[in-house]
């Protein structure tokens, strides 16, 4: 039989999380949820397993998925190493959304931040390499950007040990990347139910100085760019998203149009604005996907890393600020967002 003129379309490459075993650190937190509804839905992973400290939360979350046969439940700390062990037993990628987050609350726990943020996140490493697990990416957060207070601290510590892990990993398989991104709407800890409670109260919102602005993701986003991240990563990167910033005022406007609002001030640790990559990691940053993210390289990589094909350097003096952003959404843009329910 002749062969036909017509040229067959290539099959889609399967995603890398298709058919695996993957875990999620900090599972039962928003990111994790919105990732594992992901996963299941779309990927058909081999395995998931939830690993986190809270047994509510799991129990909750289990009400959540129903009886998935492929979701398994893990409760552990990140700061026990033997733990992570145990749950990294045949795993193939890692999610590591684990993390204490709450700014003021790290500026008078100092202690225990650095516990799990820093030292959680060596464990991390230690067990990812330990028990052959090819991939791993760490969510980060814009307050590692040049830190002010003691949260972007360690998460700053925690993007330096998942970047330079690449270096003990070299010999092994296993590789690390991070993903830093800014507000997410919808997460838990979010102001929006809090300003909403309020202005059914009838009081004023409080906002946190006049003149703040911040970056501003969506979950749905945050999820795909990790599985985005899984797909193109070599180990080393730490992947940034191009997302529009917002003035805070904005989002009250869009929150409570006919609320008040009173100027509480900073708290302790915040910034006025918030950066992703700092005028220094301007220097090893590219624009990849037209446009959708930026990419800090790894500095003098050990490990066969290659530089980003088809890459393209940012200007000279590079610096990704809310304040200085090229792309903005003002209260309609931001009332669009939340009454979209994403």
């Amino acid at each position: 039989m002749p062969k036909s003129d017509v040229h067959e379309s290539p099959l889609p490459t399967p995603h890398p999380l298709d058919g695996a075993s993957v875990l999620v650190t900090g599972g039962t937190g928003s990111f994790g949820k919105a990732f594992i509804r992901h996963v299941l839905d779309h990927l058909n992973p081999r395995r998931v397993i939830v690993f986190s400290r809270d047994e509510l939360k799991q129990y909750e979350c289990r009400q959540l998925f129903g009886n998935d046969p492929r979701l398994r439940w893990f409760i552990g700390d990140i700061r026990d190493r033997d733990r992570l062990h145990r749950a990294l037993h045949d795993v193939d990628y890692v999610v590591h959304a684990a993390a204490l987050k709450q700014v003021d609350t790290g500026e008078y726990n100092p202690f225990e931040f650095i516990k799990t943020n820093v030292l959680g996140s060596q464990n991390v490493v230690e067990a990812s390499i330990d028990a052959g697990v090819k991939k791993v990416v760490a969510l980060s957060t814009d307050k590692a950007s040049s830190p002010i207070n003691l949260y972007g601290a360690t998460k700053l510590t925690a993007d330096k040990i998942f970047i330079l892990g690449n270096n003990y990993a070299s010999s092994y398989d296993t590789r690390f990347s991070v993903v830093r991104y800014g507000n997410v709407t919808g997460s838990r800890g979010s102001i929006i139910p809090k300003w909403k409670a309020m202005a059914e109260r009838g009081e004023p919102l409080g906002i946190t100085d006049m003149r703040c602005t911040r970056f501003l993701i969506t979950l749905p986003q945050a999820v795909q760019m990790v599985l985005d991240t899984f797909e193109l990563m070599q180990g080393g990167e730490l992947l940034v998203p191009h997302i529009p910033s917002h003035k805070v005022v904005d989002l009250a406007k869009a929150v409570a149009p006919d609320a008040s609002f009173v100027d509480i001030g900073l708290r302790p640790g915040e910034k006025l604005h918030e950066e992703m990559i700092s005028p220094e990691e301007g220097r090893r940053a590219v624009s990849i996907r037209d446009g959708k993210y930026y990419v800090i390289e790894p500095e003098n990589p050990q490990w066969g890393y290659k530089p980003i094909m088809d890459a393209v350097p940012v200007p000279d003096g590079f610096h990704c600020a809310s304040d200085k952003n090229d792309i903005w959404y003002d209260a309609d843009d931001l009332r669009q967002v939340l009454e979209s329910g994403i």
